[in-house]
């Protein structure tokens, strides 16, 4: 894959890339479209990437794992994308599970999970969204109420990348009154009783994944398994959870894309037309122009706001929301053009173009919505101004 500001790496960053590119390129590309055509969740290769390192990227290592920055997850991700952007998306997934653990766990849970994370030996999804609170989150019904030295845990979480396949699920309940203060954050194993999965959805693409409904029926979980041994703090630990999340997921259509470009511009560069290659009309390098300018622009408010989260920066909220909007729209384009540069060869599934759009598109909707990433920085635009 091409990537414009390779020369800005220095040595441990480009290994860090190249041992993300080189298994991208042996272990996912060869095969996601047949995973893509058989539904097929490659739950072995995300172990092999997880012997990587690539479990629990930014975790710390005194528990296994590799203790890299969020940096170096963005560009990893990016790599992984560019062959397949659904299994580069559920390891993100995976990912923002074992940060939450990592950094708002008790010792005691800890030392239990990062280390089965890291190594993928246990799967994680993540549980927030459900039928009737997506955008409003902080409106979920989902119960948990305390019962001895157990919580007993009811409702029902919609669109869980992973449901049914996964080990745990990091699950965000109500244990409180109504709005964000009441809401805590539950490890829930798999084969608890009470716990089931809706059927797999039919979604136009992400199908190397299973999403699935999670439902909960009195599932009685250990109060041992309360993320950070503290009631009330749930919302918070989901919504800090979800600004790495949407770097990754800024990623892997950053990833997605530039993949997209780099097949268009290889075809229109052999496509002979009006007695020439196609990438010697000016339209065509206009357009190449545009979407190269749209790759390079993306990853750098990428990187940069990847570089805010890393230093705790105080508007690393803004910056975060302001590049998962930006990529994942800009991306999405980049790849819908390269398809269209492809003719009608862009639409045959053998081409892969059609895989990328597909797969990109959802990148908009989740992790919070590319609205709702409007409302996150529009928040704090008013606020800066209305403080001057």
């Amino acid at each position: 894959m091409t990537m414009i500001t390779d020369g800005g790496l220095d040595a441990d960053e480009r290994v860090i890339v190249e041992t993300a590119a080189g298994f991208a390129a042996k272990r996912l590309a060869p095969f996601a479209l047949e995973w893509d055509e058989n539904h097929h969740f490659p739950v072995d290769e995300l172990r092999e990437a997880a012997e990587l390192g690539m479990g629990a990227i930014y975790c710390s290592e005194d528990v296994g794992g590799s203790g890299l920055r969020r940096l170096d997850g963005v560009r990893i991700f990016e790599h992984l994308a560019a062959a397949d952007p659904a299994v580069a998306a559920f390891l993100s997934i995976h990912n923002m599970c074992a940060w939450m653990v990592d950094h708002y766990g008790t010792d005691d849970q800890r030392a239990d999970w990062v280390p089965r994370l890291a190594s993928m030996e246990t799967v994680a999804s993540y549980c927030l969204t459900e039928p009737g609170a997506g955008s409003d989150a902080a409106a979920l019904s989902t119960r948990a109420v305390r019962s001895g030295d157990d919580y007993v845990l009811t409702g029902v979480k919609q669109f869980i990348s992973g449901a049914g396949t996964s080990d745990v699920y990091v699950l965000m309940a109500r244990t409180g009154d109504s709005g964000a203060r009441g809401i805590s954050t539950f490890l829930v194993e798999k084969n608890t009783p009470g716990l089931g999965f809706g059927a797999q959805e039919r979604k136009m693409g992400w199908h190397a994944q299973p999403t699935a409904q999670v439902i909960l029926d009195e599932v009685r979980v250990p109060a041992a398994n309360l993320l950070g041994g503290e009631e009330g703090i749930g919302f918070g630990i989901a919504m800090n959870g979800l600004n790495g999340g949407r770097l990754n997921i800024a990623a892997s259509s950053l990833g997605g894309a530039q993949a997209a470009f780099d097949r268009a511009a290889t075809y229109v560069a052999s496509r002979k037309a009006f007695g020439g290659a196609l990438i010697d009309e000016p339209t065509i390098r206009f357009t190449l122009a545009d979407m190269a300018t749209s790759l390079q622009a993306s990853r750098l408010m990428l990187w940069q706001a990847a570089a805010a989260l890393d230093a705790g920066a105080p508007d690393k909220v803004e910056q975060c929301a302001m590049a998962k909007r930006f990529v994942t729209d800009s991306c999405f384009t980049v790849a819908d053009q390269a398809l269209q540069l492809h003719g009608g060869y862009g639409y045959l599934t053998e081409y892969g173009l059609e895989k990328i759009v597909r797969d990109l598109r959802v990148h908009r909707i989740l992790e919070g919505t590319n609205e709702i990433m409007r409302v996150v920085v529009g928040r704090s635009i008013a606020a800066r101004y209305r403080e001057n």
